[in-house]
């Protein structure tokens, strides 16, 4: 195994009670892109309580030499890092996990470097971390698709004839991809209650969070070259949270037969740290039994092809104390893995680019306190969800915060991912 995931490592920026409490330890060092308290912005790490700038440790010629044509840390996005493929990835995250190493006194000792590079967490902006070019979400929990088509279809008809055969997914909306904190407004568009009547136009009242988790594409692949499926993960540089927004109402009428649009393309929050496959080695496990057996491109030559990934949504209401939970599921229920996923999205010989981003789907697992949305959670509104307050939800009301964390665990550190959170205003 990696070293840079050794347990008993520590930073010199982290305790010893800190390391084993933080979501960010010296074995995670999840990459993002922030604004400097000075205004400049640029790409670093995480590490405990503290962010540092991996721009101005790649000025100091403290990183490995990837003979790029211009620097890749000191711009507003980790595209030109992520393009630069897995040895480089991994180059630098061994050099950046030494340098901050409790017994490594390069930078520990470099009191001016350090002032320069090293800013707590609370004093910097953070930023998205890629500029993302094309977004595809994809709906591979068996669970969540189970539930939905139950609802709508009935239990015999609840999975289309499809879903058990290929990963499900639709091209979603870039330009709408937000950070966490981003107000989310409520959407307006087309909604048809009463079957019998013609549609209306208004404010969705069914508006929905969906868990899941997403994955930047690091480096892409050639139009007209698939991407095999034993060297897919190699294309994704790192993991987020992912809330997937969704205006049930509109949905429901503009489905059929193309598929989510307006009901989607309003807002998609995602948290800020990406984590990379390296911090996540040490978390894989096996998937769901597939059955019937994928299709030969499909066939993943690992067992364990995913990630034991603890999940939770909480909610935050005006009348609330504190925030509270709603479900708590795991990214290692989806039926269909990250490599499947790629490969299936590249067998047309479709091209992915650095900074693509590829969501989950919503994340459900088998009992009702692990499903993934608030249509699960309430079943279609038959069961409204009662908060501590004795207020109830079935969908999300204006000044409603979600809230929704993830994070990888051990006795000895976690993998955090931090947060994503989003709240619902009126227009």
């Amino acid at each position: 195994m990696n070293w840079t995931v050794d347990p008993k490592r520590r930073s010199f920026l982290t305790s010893d009670e800190s390391a084993s409490s933080t979501p960010f330890p010296i074995q995670n060092l999840p990459w993002g892109v922030f604004r400097r308290p000075d205004g400049r912005t640029t790409c670093g790490v995480a590490i405990g309580e503290y962010v540092l700038d991996v721009g101005r440790l790649e000025a100091a010629g403290l990183l490995p030499d990837l003979q790029a044509p211009q620097p890749l840390f000191s711009g507003d996005s980790l595209n030109a890092f992520a393009s630069q493929g897995p040895t480089a990835w991994r180059a630098v995250r061994e050099r950046l996990s030494e340098l901050l190493d409790a017994d490594e006194p390069r930078l520990r000792d470099d009191a001016a470097l350090r002032r320069e590079a090293i800013f707590a967490q609370a004093d910097i902006t953070m930023r998205l971390p890629f500029a993302i070019g094309d977004y595809t979400d994809f709906y591979s929990s068996k669970e969540h698709a189970t539930n939905v088509g139950t609802m709508f279809r009935g239990k015999d008809n609840a999975l289309q004839p499809n879903w058990l055969y290929l990963p499900v997914a639709y091209h979603g909306r870039a330009s709408s991809v937000v950070l966490s904190g981003t107000p989310v407004r409520r959407p307006h568009g087309q909604t048809r209650p009463d079957s019998e009547a013609p549609p209306q136009f208004g404010p969705s009242r069914a508006v929905d969070f969906e868990l899941e988790m997403g994955a930047f594409v690091g480096t892409g692949n050639d139009l007209g070259h698939p991407v095999p499926i034993d060297e897919a993960e190699s294309h994704l540089f790192g993991m987020v949270i992912v809330n997937d927004w969704s205006a049930r109402d509109i949905q429901r009428w503009e489905y059929v037969p193309l598929g989510p649009f307006l009901a989607k393309n309003f807002a998609t929050s995602i948290s800020p740290w990406v984590v990379t496959f390296d911090a996540l080695e040490p978390f894989r496990c096996a998937g769901p039994s597939q059955d019937p057996e994928p299709l030969p491109y499909l066939k993943s030559p690992r067992p364990d092809s995913t990630f034991d990934i603890e999940l939770q949504v909480a909610i935050q209401t005006s009348s609330l104390p504190e925030p509270y939970t709603l479900c708590r599921s795991n990214f290692r229920y989806l039926y269909w893995s990250l490599a499947q996923q790629v490969a299936h999205h590249t067998v047309t010989g479709c091209n992915l680019r650095p900074g693509d981003l590829l969501a989950s789907g919503t994340i459900s697992g088998t009992t009702p306190d692990s499903f993934g949305s608030m249509l699960e959670l309430a079943w279609k509104g038959e069961r409204p969800i009662e908060l501590p307050d004795g207020s109830t939800r079935t969908m999300l009301q204006d000044g409603d915060t979600v809230i929704m964390t993830a994070a990888c665990r051990s006795d000895a550190y976690q993998i955090g991912f931090g947060e994503v959170r989003g709240t619902i205003v009126g227009n």
